[in-house]
């Protein structure tokens, strides 16, 4: 017994011809270096667009009170300064002393003797 010759699926030839044939792909070099530019050698950077004003963030005072939870807050410095507060009262006695810490921050006042 054979059996019946199955009717052949629709799809593409297996083998393209013709004049899309892919080009083969180039060779990944590691880096993301532009074609041409030698190990080592320095390329021209262009220079950052966003130009700022000069100043930064120092201290940073995040509060989340949500509706019918616990008020939170924190205090951030980039001196090394890092508190937490919860309920409250609390959270409005660290409002104040994160305040008061921006008047005495080493990174914001100027050191007696030192240049300027």
């Amino acid at each position: 017994m054979s059996s019946r010759p199955s009717p052949p699926l629709k799809c593409l030839p297996s083998t393209p011809t013709g004049p899309y044939l892919a080009e083969p792909a180039l060779a990944v070099t590691g880096g993301g270096a532009a074609k041409g530019v030698a190990e080592g050698v320095p390329s021209a950077v262009r220079p950052d667009q966003q130009m700022g004003d000069g100043r930064y963030a120092i201290a940073w005072l995040t509060i989340s009170a949500p509706r019918g939870a616990v008020p939170t807050a924190t205090s951030v410095c980039a001196c090394g300064r890092n508190r937490f507060a919860a309920g409250r009262r609390k959270a409005l006695a660290l409002i104040e002393d994160h305040t008061r810490h921006r008047d005495l921050c080493p990174l914001r006042t100027h050191q007696e003797g030192a240049a300027v």
